[in-house]
């Protein structure tokens, strides 16, 4: 059977459809198709606080893509969820009720629900029960933090602190303090705090360092390579450096995020599995048809 997963996010809208084996234990999942559509609905929803009608409509046409795609892929089960863009538009729910005229039922969802799911990737499973996690994921418009010990979860928070936001210069002085004292807080009296990161910048970060899917980033390397990219303009980054247009810009301020992150929590590495929101809402589908069946 095949499931869809759609991530209605500040930056762009992603929709994955996967195949799901469950054959086997635990239930696995292979990628069949995943596009990614970069509508920056958070640049008129963080300055705004409302999404204006172009973006509007073009989100409309690509819920509408979404659903016919699903269908030739004949998914079975799916599930939409908007963040921290749709949370902020007073519109937010408007837009919703249009996309179910398209048979996309979309969920609002809020920072604490965000988070779950994007650690719900059995990121437990690959954890080494004698180790501290730092797990980071980096959006548009939100950062989700959640720190892991013995494999357990001990503390998530969720920050209005993101790549467009601060591009578009909505980001305060208060949420940064808020973010490192969290942070502070929360990784003292830890000795040693390893690093996992998500998200679409994260990712690319580890491939500029041309690092394996596996093998974990210095902080120092990190710098490294947020220090060689903003020695570049907007412009050289994406014609020069070959960064995709909607990259070239929230890379720079993602960087920033993460490596704050780090050096106040004491993070030497930091590792990026490359998985993210959609591939979290696919083992959520997964989990909840494990426990209707039972």
């Amino acid at each position: 059977m095949r499931y869809g997963a759609i991530d209605i996010g500040s930056n762009a809208v992603r929709l994955l459809i996967a195949e799901v084996n469950e054959e086997v234990y635990p239930v696995q999942f292979k990628k069949e198709a995943f596009i990614r559509v970069p509508l920056r609905l958070g640049d008129d929803s963080f300055i705004h606080q409302h999404i204006s009608e172009t973006k509007f409509e073009n989100m409309l046409k690509t819920m509408h893509a979404f659903r016919n795609l699903m269908d030739v892929y004949r998914v079975t089960e799916y599930m939409a969820c908007a963040t921290s863009a749709m949370r902020d538009a007073d519109n937010g729910k408007d837009i919703v009720k249009a996309c179910r005229k398209f048979g996309i039922e979309i969920q609002i969802i809020d920072g604490a629900k965000e988070a779950q799911i994007i650690y719900n990737n059995n990121i437990q499973d690959t954890m080494d029960k004698s180790k501290v996690y730092l797990y980071i994921d980096v959006g548009g418009g939100s950062t989700e933090i959640s720190l892991f010990s013995s494999a357990e979860l001990i503390a998530s928070k969720s920050f209005n602190l993101g790549t467009i936001r601060i591009l578009d210069n909505q980001d305060s002085s208060e949420t940064w303090d808020e973010l490192k004292h969290w942070v502070r807080e929360h990784t003292k009296g830890y000795k040693n705090i390893y690093g996992i990161g998500t998200g679409g910048n994260i990712n690319k970060l580890s491939r500029i360092a041309n690092e394996k899917l596996d093998k974990p980033m210095s902080y120092s390397k990190l710098k490294a390579i947020y220090t060689y990219l903003s020695s570049y303009s907007l412009k050289d980054r994406i014609h020069v450096l070959g960064l995709k247009q909607d990259r070239a810009d929230v890379i720079i301020p993602a960087a920033e995020i993460f490596l704050t992150i780090m050096r106040v929590g004491h993070l030497k590495n930091i590792v990026a599995p490359r998985v993210g929101l959609v591939d979290g809402i696919i083992q959520t589908l997964i989990d909840n048809n494990l426990q209707n069946s039972k």
